[in-house]
């Protein structure tokens, strides 16, 4: 909570309506994924882990800088370097060209609860319906043509 810069970690910036624009949100955390990806790491030498899975999507998303395939090249070329010789620790991103209708589709085939997945960043009790998560959500289950089981503040 002391990390200050995104509106997802500092109380006194307000989360933004989705609005299209080729801006990235304010809800971008700053190198959130690069820190979730070195805890990982970390944990992956200590039980000599051969892969870490991470469901980071490039197109279709926030234009967040961390989802980009480049970003995980560049973090891999890191991991090589500054692992234990002979760790071979690989980064996989299964869902990175895939659109979000595209999974959607995919854990609807897969049976996902979907029910129990959350996206909204304004609320805990009752999905937004206008923050960016919620909006691109919201097309995602458009798109592929499925329900969106969980109950939003407005659609």
């Amino acid at each position: 909570a002391e990390l200050k810069g995104s509106a997802l970690t500092d109380s006194s910036i307000s989360i933004r309506d989705y609005d299209a624009s080729p801006e990235i949100p304010n809800t971008y955390v700053p190198y959130r994924n690069a820190n979730l990806l070195c805890m990982a790491v970390s944990w992956a030498e200590v039980i000599s882990a051969g892969k870490i899975y991470i469901g980071a999507v490039e197109i279709d998303s926030s234009g967040y800088p961390d989802c980009r395939k480049s970003f995980f090249v560049a973090m891999q070329k890191a991991i090589d370097t500054g692992s234990l010789s002979g760790s071979k620790i690989q980064i996989e991103t299964p869902l990175i060209d895939l659109s979000k209708a595209e999974i959607v589709k995919l854990g609807y085939s897969l049976n996902a609860p979907f029910e129990l997945s959350w996206s909204c960043y304004r609320d805990n009790d009752l999905a937004c319906g206008s923050c960016d998560s919620c909006v691109l959500r919201l097309k995602a289950f458009a798109g592929a043509g499925i329900p969106d089981p969980i109950s939003y503040q407005r659609r």
